[in-house]
């Protein structure tokens, strides 16, 4: 059973250990707040660093994931004012967290190349992968909050994972005059946020708690509430699903060109990435290339959209102690 009767929390303590608005206000926002600033100066630390144990340290502070849930709670109970709180709440966290990694960019001298950064790389194509992570990362963190006899700490940390660190990666790479990078890392955390609402909203209403609010005078308010989430998810959906093909065709194209290498002594592919409309192969060798046009005719052939292909063709050479 998902939430045994017996360890299922009640609605009141649901409400005292997400809404932050709830109980002991001053105290409750005075803890988010200052471990909120704090979890975005170390992530963005970790990102600039490329360290991705400093990257966790942000994630174990990380309390964003507390108003994202009471969203989830608020749609399942009928509390219009719970869901405009919370709210409110991530998009001035949001905020926060990307200026905190806006400025440190700005500040420290040529902070970061974002191109090779792999706590960058990482965040900014977003694909199908990374949205199966944070389902699962979202249905633990909401069992955490429903059971008593399972702790939250852990899954708080997994579902950090998907929200601190992206928005560090947007304000890092926004001081770094790579708005494009920003706007990918921004669609992984937009995903994250909204699987994380869904998965709290599927948890709880199989755990009863919107028949406990039936009552509720907005409880009809929670089919437009779905029906918004749903476009939601499409809407950052898409451009996830586009990034796992063209990474597939990425793959695909790799292997065309080491087949097309073949015959080329010491020549490899360093990297095969999507430009505009085309891909670029990156190649060392320090010998000449075979026609471009042989490897042109086997990604047309394989690859339905027919993508430009160009060839960087670094020339490398060996040097050793004896030619000194």
């Amino acid at each position: 059973m998902l939430i045994p009767p017996s360890q299922r929390r009640t609605l009141p303590e649901l409400y005292d250990r997400i809404d932050l608005g709830d109980g002991d206000r001053s105290a409750k926002r005075s803890a988010y707040w200052t471990m909120l600033l704090l979890s975005g100066v170390i992530a963005t630390a970790g990102v600039i660093g490329d360290s991705t144990a400093t990257v966790i340290g942000a994630m174990i502070v990380a309390p964003l994931s507390t108003p994202i849930l009471a969203v989830g709670l608020g749609i399942v109970t009928g509390r219009l004012a719970l869901v405009g709180r919370s709210l409110l709440y991530v998009a001035v966290s949001v905020a926060a967290v990307v200026a905190i990694g806006f400025l440190i960019a700005l500040i420290l001298p040529n902070p970061t190349n974002v191109l090779t950064n792999s706590q960058v790389v990482g965040r900014v194509s977003p694909t199908l992968t990374d949205l199966a992570a944070a389902v699962a990362t979202g249905f633990a963190g909401s069992i955490a909050i429903a059971r008593r006899d399972v702790g939250d700490v852990l899954p708080g940390v997994a579902i950090a994972i998907s929200l601190v660190p992206p928005l560090g990666v947007v304000g890092v790479c926004l001081g770094s005059g790579e708005p494009e990078l920003a706007l990918g890392a921004l669609v992984l955390f937009g995903s994250n946020m909204v699987v994380l609402i869904i998965a709290a909203v599927v948890v709880l209403m199989a755990a009863g708690y919107a028949r406990e609010s039936a009552a509720s005078p907005n409880a009809k308010w929670r089919g437009r509430a779905y029906a918004a989430l749903a476009v939601v998810l499409l809407a950052v959906g898409i451009p996830m699903t586009l990034n796992s093909i063209t990474a597939v065709w990425a793959r695909q194209v790799q292997s065309l060109a080491e087949e097309w290498l073949g015959d080329t002594p010491e020549a490899e592919v360093s990297d095969v990435s999507w430009h505009g409309h085309g891909m670029v192969v990156e190649v060392r060798s320090p010998d000449e290339l075979p026609d471009i046009a042989d490897l042109q005719d086997a990604v047309d052939d394989i690859l339905p959209t027919d993508p430009e292909v160009t060839v960087l063709h670094t020339v490398g050479e060996r040097i050793s102690e004896a030619d000194g």
